[in-house]
């Protein structure tokens, strides 16, 4: 068991010194704009607003397409899927389309239950824009990216905030 954690913790830094490699030999001659801009570390910055509109592609074993999502009093209160699958799912399982504050949740556990892969993308302002989880890299069909594009947080009334922080 010992030898196996070794293991483990050598591949773990193995991959980790890859992708910081390739991250670098990426970054080098590169201008990302702004919005383009993403950290991978958690922001503190931001929190979920009570109301905001997002898309979210997905490739779970239970939710997979683009849905377009919108979210009033911190609870998805549409979601319409863009794709023939995510249209039947949209259909077949009502109430599995989560708010980024869930998968920011399912991110928080599978970092506390020490999974494999539980990593993140941030935007400039805080929120996730990208989401990878494995809980056993050997395992089969229990991955799961999440991408989060199109977000607009929403003002009291419904529309489209128009605050410039925002």
């Amino acid at each position: 068991m010992t030898a196996g954690r070794r293991y483990r913790a050598r591949s773990v830094s193995a991959a980790t010194l890859a992708g910081a490699v390739l991250c670098a030999a990426t970054a080098c001659g590169s201008s990302a704009s702004p919005e383009s801009a993403m950290e991978n570390k958690p922001k503190d910055t931001w929190e979920e607003p009570s109301s905001y509109s997002y898309t979210l592609t997905s490739t779970t074993q239970v939710l997979a397409g683009t849905f377009r999502v919108k979210v009033r009093d911190g609870k998805v209160t549409e979601a319409v899927g863009v794709d023939e699958d995510s249209r039947r799912q949209v259909r077949e399982l009502p109430g599995e389309v989560p708010t980024i504050g869930e998968l920011l949740k399912r991110l928080d556990k599978a970092r506390s239950e020490g999974a494999d892969t539980a990593e993140a993308d941030y935007a400039a302002d805080g929120r996730p824009v990208r989401i990878s989880l494995d809980w056993e890299k050997n395992a089969i069909d229990d991955e799961a990216l999440y991408v989060i594009s199109s977000y607009t947080p929403q003002g009291s009334s419904g529309a489209p905030s128009t605050d410039p922080a925002a």
